[in-house]
């Protein structure tokens, strides 16, 4: 349980009233790490707060909804929260939240030509004779067989009797995502670094393939039912996945070791050449990529798929996992200086629309980590 004198210098200190000598009693404070953590849970709600905030006619209802909705995902709690409840909701009728800490004025971000964009729709469709287009926002693109406006790419059904099946593959780089409906109906989104192949269209009474080639793909798939029965397989180079009209996100990026699947609705069999396993909703497979054994576990679906909806949500994650997300979306690199704090945990929801320097910023509010640098392509953290 957090001490009242601690609990009034962490609403003092969102509040910007707080001094030289109470910073430096937070801040002894905040040396044990299980302090950081509670800390950090502080940081998180008063975010949600502070996104609430930008938002068009937010009433007193939509504030405390949100509120409750940000602490009931949480089993235990203590007694601090209500605490951490009205100091929000005077912050966030009073002042701006995030206010800097007074000892950080020495210690200031290093940006040396910082134009990092944060990612945007874009990707390469791979054709069957091996020719490239790319697709971009802004820009249509218009066959016999399907058409893009840019942000997503829609496969027509060819309504005939299909006897030979074509492939396109769809490549995202670092920096992008696309979405991309099969002939079938089914829906794909692509996350940054990722690369679907997939067939132009499917032939009836057959299994209809895709293959995720690496990266990170969520599947809305399109019913059996609607198809006369014909199953839904995606196959990677470690795992193939048997779907009956389900929703499920597949991360199985190739610096990882770990090839996750996270099944939000229906059913799917995960199998690996020594064994399977059925998947129910609310849970993920792990297979390691060398051992090949899966183990199922209980998934946290809105930390998975937040992505798709344009967001970030970390949950106590390692520093180092997080900073594999932002190295993909912005299209940087990411080097520790101080390689302890690639364990260093965070939690936090934040938009990927926002700035890479807002982010990191945040990151650094946080205390658990010093500072940073942005130096054209490259973050350095320390």
């Amino acid at each position: 349980m957090v001490p009242k004198k601690i609990e009034t210098l962490i609403v003092k200190y969102f509040t910007n009233q707080i001094n030289d000598e109470e910073t430096k009693k937070l801040n002894d404070w905040l040396i044990d790490k299980n302090n950081k953590i509670i800390f950090q849970e502080y940081v998180a709600l008063n975010f949600s707060i502070e996104q609430l905030k930008h938002r068009k006619n937010h009433s007193k209802s939509l504030v405390w909804n949100a509120i409750e909705h940000n602490i009931k995902d949480k089993r235990k709690r203590h007694a601090y929260w209500k605490y951490a409840v009205a100091a929000t909701i005077t912050i966030l009728i009073t002042i701006p939240l995030f206010v800097k800490n007074k000892s950080e004025s020495s210690q200031q971000p290093i940006i040396v030509n910082n134009a990092i964009k944060e990612g945007t729709d874009k990707a390469t469709l791979t054709l069957e004779d091996g020719s490239n287009i790319t697709l971009e926002k802004g820009q249509n693109y218009v066959t016999n067989s399907a058409k893009s406006n840019g942000t997503k790419i829609i496969y027509n059904d060819a309504k005939s009797n299909i006897t030979e099946i074509t492939y396109n593959s769809l490549t995202v780089p670092r920096g992008g995502q696309y979405n991309v409906e099969l002939s079938d109906g089914t829906q794909v989104w692509l996350n940054s670094e990722s690369k679907l192949k997939y067939p132009v269209n499917f032939i009836d009474g057959e299994t209809r393939h895709v293959e995720l080639v690496y990266g990170e793909a969520y599947f809305e798939v399109s019913p059996s039912t609607y198809h006369n029965g014909d199953n839904f397989m995606v196959l990677n180079n470690f795992q193939e996945i048997e779907v009956l009209g389900t929703k499920f996100n597949i991360r199985a990026y190739s610096d990882e070791d770990n090839i996750i699947t996270t099944l939000v609705e229906g059913k799917v069999k995960v199998s690996t050449d020594i064994n399977s396993k059925i998947l129910k909703p609310n849970e993920q497979s792990v297979i390691h990529s060398k051992t090949k054994t899966i183990l199922v576990a209980e998934a946290n679906i809105k930390q998975e798929i937040a992505w798709v909806n344009g967001d970030f949500v970390f949950n106590k994650l390692p520093l180092k996992t997080i900073m594999k997300t932002i190295e993909r979306w912005y299209d940087v690199n990411v080097v520790f200086e101080n390689e302890s704090l690639e364990n260093e945990r965070f939690i936090g929801e934040l938009s990927k629309y926002q700035s890479l320097e807002e982010i990191l910023k945040l990151i650094k509010q946080t205390t658990i980590i010093n500072n940073y640098e942005i130096k054209d392509k490259t973050v350095i953290i320390n």
